[in-house]
């Protein structure tokens, strides 16, 4: 084959032209085309590799986001009369000669995917396209931080990383581009992930009615088509390749509380006693750019915090970890030992003249890490010795688009890219996610044996190995807080498990009736942290009222509550990549319903709980259910799904169901994730009415030891004869010494076996969530909280090692 192909005309389209020849490669080809070079490889069943290039040197180029191995899979590859045709045991893919045009069926001759016939992969220039068939009624889902509506056809969207304060509800780009969707199908799903650093932008039939289409304005074409049954599906093959979150600690998982800024040493005291003597759970507290001596990274402002690692013990001492900001910009002061020692040990990125990039942020003019080259990440590793020594175990990323003032980075920089080399143009969208690497390398050798916490506000296909994200500057109104439901389910879909917004937003001050509500939502979303920005009221959730503090106070509790429950989710998304916020389209992807702009927002938190997002000042609520049995988890009132419904819901709650043939965990109320009781307790609450399944997962939530086998592991299954409980696996001594067992709806118990033992069946009034004491109705007529105790039956028993069987009629 030849080397390079020359490029005839860089004014006009330019299609990949012609086959000429190929070869068989292992599990796929190489193609020379008249106009560029084409390599396809299956890199798992379902799951191939397309790359386009102009040189043969520009195959397989650094990724900082594939991490996973190939697949075997048997590949099977031939020549026909008009095509080359690859096909294992999932998809068949037909590479069409002349012109060279790609299409992909399912085994049964479905058509899922394919070229346009007239353009395919072309170039204008050094911007490379790739052009597609639209088909009746596709839909698409995804492409991570995304605003808009859940059905992306009919928009475009770019992937640039941006610092945008206070976004609008449709602005794009934002701050971490993730260049990956799904395509849905009348009864088939798949997903693209285009696997380019530079900007790209992908349209989904907006402006044209003819195609759909993604490009890059420069580099390789190069996508990975995924095809499986279902969306968990490609979501898992798709996190197999990028990789898939840690488990994080445990009280990352809690009540976290950030102001920007909370100072001196004494106001965050005082803040983190007055969650205390309220009796409010928390486990966190931020500690924003005042912290630090003039904005300076890695530096601590003595005046305002005199003794850092005494400061953090108090702190630890109330059951509080600190979580620190971490800006990337370093500044150009001689003198300041940071900046001083990163010129020295040549880590800053350049021009290409070789002078040092300065940008002004927060700390005036300043020197940006090279975050792409692996000395540089070291060095921060390094000086993050400065917090990690003070007990410091939390780490917020911000500014890491890289942001700074202007808004205009010169694309002309130099990054070193893993010795590939490249301009601000190649480098920009994986810079956050660079620095999320090495801020949890550095932690973890600071402070080994130890799982960290790193959020970070940037981040490119990949950043779920090291960080959270949340989604950024965001505005205290109604369609902000429903916008930010749509981003965290839009990265759950994109393979971002973890992940939150700012509750009661971060510019602008909510209502109080406002508050409520977000407060209650945050506490059904993998990452739950309320925070307010400067000259802005104090936001804390006793700021509201009494009435608005009760209401934050049910719900914190409630997630403290369910945390068996919700840890048990972070243990699955780690394991297949499968979301804590399930957004109805990955549960229900062929349901029209799901997509219209009335039940959008509904998700599944974890397996069991559907969570209705509404608005601050609506009590009559227009909801959805799925086909299936569901309870009211407030009152066990059944519904039968696939049914549009419209409930009314005071201020102190938001509609939240139970699937029928589900399984909810939960513990006893506590201040923080790491107070422990004796002889703790474990509730399990079984909905019969479906059948299903649960996996408990336990571990000591703050090492690394469950990889080397401590934890405990155990599934528990419903169907319609009852509940089978299956003995643990794993090394780990459940902190739960006993069992409390609840039966919901109306099944009649008719048999309990634990070693042969016999269990009596008792019963009490049990409350998911306490009244709000003032404002209830019925405490001022005295009566029964009708709409929140129920009088259930349940079961006591001790912790078990072997299998619990328990049958209803």
């Amino acid at each position: 084959m030849n080397k390079q192909i020359m490029s005839k005309n860089t004014r006009s389209n330019e299609a990949a032209g012609h086959v000429i020849q190929w070869k068989s490669i292992n599990q796929g080809c190489e193609i020379e085309a008249s106009n560029c070079f084409m390599k396809a490889e299956f890199y798992a069943p379902g799951m191939i590799r397309f790359q386009y290039v102009k040189s043969i040197d520009e195959f397989d180029a650094h990724s900082y986001a594939v991490v996973g191995d190939k697949i075997k899979t048997v590949v099977v590859a031939s020549e026909l009369d008009d095509c080359i045709e690859l096909k294992d045991d999932v998809i068949r893919v037909c590479i069409a000669k002349n012109p060279l045009r790609i299409s992909i069926y399912s085994l049964d001759g479905t058509l899922l995917s394919a070229d346009d016939a007239a353009f395919g992969c072309s170039w204008l220039g050094n911007e490379v396209t790739r052009y597609m068939q639209v088909q009746e009624g596709e839909r698409f889902i995804g492409l991570g931080e995304k605003t808009g509506p859940l059905d992306r056809r009919g928009k475009a969207y770019v992937n640039w990383n941006t610092d945008n304060f206070a976004y609008g509800v449709d602005a794009d780009p934002l701050y971490a581009s993730i260049p990956f969707y799904m395509g849905v199908l009348k009864d088939k799903v798949y997903g693209i992930f285009f696997d380019n650093s530079h900007k790209t932008t992908f349209n989904f039939g907006a402006s044209n009615r003819r195609f759909v289409y993604f490009q890059a304005e420069d580099g390789p074409m190069n996508y990975y088509f995924i095809h499986a049954e279902t969306p968990s599906g490609i979501l898992e093959n798709y996190t197999h390749l990028t990789g898939r979150m840690e488990l994080p600690p445990l009280w990352s998982l809690g009540f976290q509380q950030c102001r920007y800024s909370y100072y001196p040493a004494s106001e965050v005291l005082s803040v983190a006693q007055n969650f205390r003597n309220r009796g409010i759970p928390a486990d966190v507290l931020y500690l924003d750019i005042h912290y630090m001596q003039d904005y300076k990274v890695f530096t601590w402002n003595n005046q305002r915090f005199e003794n850092p690692a005494a400061f953090c013990k108090a702190l630890s001492d109330m059951g509080f970890k600190v979580v620190v900001i971490l800006d990337p910009g370093v500044k150009t002061e001689a003198g300041y030992a940071v900046f001083d020692d990163g010129s020295a040990e040549d880590v800053f990125v350049k021009f290409p003249d070789g002078s040092v990039y300065e940008g002004q942020v927060w700390p005036g003019w300043s020197a940006f890490p090279d975050f792409t080259q692996p000395k540089a990440r070291a060095w921060w590793g390094k000086w993050m010795h400065t917090i990690t020594d003070a007990g410091v175990e939390g780490f917020w990323n911000d500014m890491n688009e890289p942001a700074s003032w202007g808004q205009h980075t010169p694309d002309l920089i130099e990054f070193d890219y893993e010795g590939e080399g490249g301009t601000h143009k190649k480098s920009r969208n994986v810079y956050g996610m660079q620095m999320a690497c090495a801020t949890r390398e550095g932690a973890s050798k600071l402070q080994p044996g130890k799982r960290h916490f790193v959020l970070t506000r940037a981040g490119y296909s990949g950043i779920q190995r090291y960080a959270a994200v949340w989604t950024g500057d965001n505005v205290s109104s109604d369609e902000h807080m429903l916008a930010g439901v749509r981003l965290v389910n839009s990265m759950g879909l994109s393979g971002i498990p973890f992940a939150g917004y700012d509750v009661g937003g971060f510019a602008g001050e909510p209502s109080p009736e406002l508050y409520a509500r977000w407060i209650a939502l945050g506490a059904f979303s993998p990452f739950f942290r309320a925070h307010s920005m400067i000259n802005t009221r104090d936001a804390e959730p006793w700021c509201f009222g009494e009435e608005v503090e009760d209401i934050a106070r049910n719900y914190i509790n409630l997630r403290y509550r369910l945390m068996p429950y919700l840890y048990s989710a972070f243990y699955e998304a780690s394991n297949t990549g499968m979301p804590v916020n399930r957004s109805l389209a990955m549960l229900y992807p062929h349901e029209a319903t799901v997509y219209q702009e009335p039940y959008q927002n509904h998700y599944m938190f974890g397996s069991s709980l559907l969570v209705v997002p509404v608005r601050s000042d609506q009590t009559c609520h227009k909801l959805w259910l799925p086909a299936g049995g569901w309870y009211n988890v407030y009152d066990d009132e059944r519904f039968v799904g696939n049914q549009s419904l419209i409930l009314e819901y005071t201020k102190e709650k938001i509609p939240v169901f139970v699937k029928a043939g589900s399984v909810l965990c939960m513990q006893q109320k506590r201040n923080n994730l790491s107070e422990k009781f004796e002889n703790e307790t474990l509730e399990l609450h079984l909905y019969p009415g479906g059948e299903g399944s649960f996996e408990l997962y336990e571990d000591d939530g703050a090492t690394h030891e469950h990889l080397s086998g401590k934890f405990s592991h155990r599934k528990i299954k419903l169907d319609a004869s009852g509940c089978t409980i299956d003995a643990a696996h794993g090394s780990f001594t459940s902190r739960y010494t006993k069992w409390k067992i609840y039966i919901h709806g109306s099944q009649q118990i008719s048999g309990i076996s634990i070693n042969s033992e016999t269990h009596q069946v008792q019963r009490e009034n049990y409350r998911f969530i306490e009244p709000v004491s003032d404002f209830d109705p019925f405490v001022a007529n005295d009566k029964t909280y009708r709409d929140e105790i129920s009088d259930l039956p349940f079961i006591i028993i001790d912790t078990p090692s072997t299998t619990i069987q328990i049958t209803w009629k």
